[in-house]
């Protein structure tokens, strides 16, 4: 599947679930958020084709494994919040949208802290 394919499939369920509000607006919304997983779980497909690029590069530069899973924490961390905060403010839930993008932010934050630390022992003890 192609990014054509999945936005083919994003905007046909939008479209239907434009038709079904009108009918019956819960049918709209687990429409919308049947498309919107399935796209989320096939996006975690294409992860593992990252992660073996990824995996590969550490080898080559011989990288510590913490920046790796720190990275991969934070993109994990960004696609969820992003696509919960999405589903949160197409609900009309917009206040509680921007409550989990700012948890997302804060999480990220929390996760590359050990990284910042790390570089700056490096920067201290480079310029030492």
């Amino acid at each position: 599947m192609t990014i054509v394919t999945v936005a083919a499939i994003g905007v046909a369920a939008v479209l239907l679930a434009a038709q079904l509000k009108e009918m019956k607006s819960s049918y709209s919304f687990f429409l919308s958020a049947a498309a919107g997983l399935f796209i989320f779980f096939y996006g975690l497909k294409k992860l593992e084709t990252i992660l073996a690029v990824l995996e590969t590069i550490q080898r080559a530069i011989r990288l510590d494994d913490i920046y790796l899973v720190t990275l991969m924490k934070m993109v994990g961390i960004t696609y969820i919040g992003e696509a919960a905060a999405g589903i949160c403010k197409d609900n009309g839930c917009s206040f509680l949208g921007r409550q989990i993008e700012i948890f997302g932010r804060l999480s990220i934050l929390a996760v590359s802290a050990p990284v910042v630390l790390a570089l700056l022992d490096t920067l201290e003890r480079f310029l030492s």
